[in-house]
């Protein structure tokens, strides 16, 4: 098949985009498919990409190239309005199926996969709505509240509204979060009242409305959904503090515990939890979502990913390797789930 991997963008998760995509470029290509990676910002002059990837293709090269295109992304979008770089749509549209390795805003959040629809173009991962909803933390919260998955407590402050504690009836220790964003980007964990200001300041700067949580003190886990049924559960435990930006992509700072070390009820309803969630959302063909569990095993559900990391430290990858899934077949068997899902 010819797949495009698109990845890049301009998000905060730009270079996270980048990792995922070269991972799932090289490893389907591994499985005989004429897979290219491109850039969804900065797109390409190349609209033969596929006729000369057929057979000798540098993917390093192209990782090498994407990565110094970073360097020029602010002054690329003061000059443009467009989302989509050069020869984007042309070339998704002549691929068979689009591998979304996008994060973050513009590309997880609905508006990429909105555009595709429109354009008849077929990808991998949720739809437009479900993406939407998955990507904005406050209206994933109501949705889990209505349908019963269970979630921590937490208030949504829109920028200029009243954001003491007091007057939401919260109190330290807490999460503060910008409501679209990922990979920890914009999350900032309060343990005393003084730093609570400083994190306010911090989330306001990536989104103009915030979810303040309560910090549930635990075990955090999470847990893959592939074709609405949960995989192994896999426990992140961050080697030093907790699992923020770095600790999610720096190789050996985080331990991975797959499957996690549960019995079997907890870990029934611990995937049962991620099951409801991804129904909730509308998620297909597949999501991550993750849990907490405080000391006396009550869990909250506390997102749901509609495009989960595949980079070298990304969770599903290990939870797919736990059943016999190896990486390549993990990438192979979400364009086929994807692909009977547009048909």
């Amino acid at each position: 098949m010819k797949i495009v991997v698109l990845c890049g963008g301009n998000s905060t998760e730009r270079d996270v985009s980048i990792n995922s995509g070269y991972n799932v470029c090289e490893a389907l290509r591994r499985k005989g498919h004429n897979a290219v990676l491109l850039d969804a910002f900065f797109g390409t002059e190349n609209i033969n990409i596929f006729d000369e990837a057929k057979s000798d293709y540098n993917i390093e090269k192209v990782r090498a190239s994407l990565r110094q295109r970073t360097k020029i992304l602010k002054e690329e979008e003061a000059k443009r309005k467009t989302f989509f770089g050069k020869n984007v749509i042309k070339i998704c549209s002549d691929a068979d199926i689009v591998f979304m390795a996008l994060h973050g805003k513009n590309g997880e959040d609905g508006k990429c996969q909105a555009a595709f629809d429109l354009f008849g173009i077929q990808y991998t991962g949720s739809g437009a709505l479900a993406s939407a909803m998955g990507m904005d933390k406050a209206i994933s919260k109501q949705i889990f509240m209505s349908k019963k998955v269970p979630t921590a407590k937490s208030v949504w402050i829109k920028k200029g509204e009243d954001t003491s504690l007091k007057h939401h009836n919260m109190s330290i220790p807490v999460v503060v979060k910008a409501c679209n964003g990922g990979s920890s980007v914009g999350v900032v964990l309060v343990k005393e009242l003084s730093e609570y200001e400083a994190a306010l300041d911090e989330c306001f700067k990536y989104d103009n409305q915030i979810l303040v949580e309560d910090y549930i003190d635990g075990r955090e886990f999470s847990v893959g959904v592939i074709d609405g049924k949960a995989l192994p559960i896999v426990e992140i435990i961050p080697n030093k503090g907790w699992y923020d930006y770095k600790n999610k992509y720096e190789d050996g700072a985080t331990t991975h515990v797959c499957p996690a070390e549960l019995n079997e009820e907890l870990t029934f309803k611990m995937q049962k939890i991620a099951e409801d969630a991804y129904e909730a959302i509308g998620c297909e063909p597949y999501a991550r979502i993750d849990i907490m569990m405080d000391k006396d095993n009550h869990m909250y559900c506390l997102e749901v990913n509609t495009l989960p990391g595949m980079t070298s430290t990304s969770l599903i990858p290990d939870e797919a390797r736990a059943i016999g899934i190896d990486y390549a077949t993990l990438c192979e068997n979400i364009v086929k789930l994807s692909m009977k899902k547009e048909n």
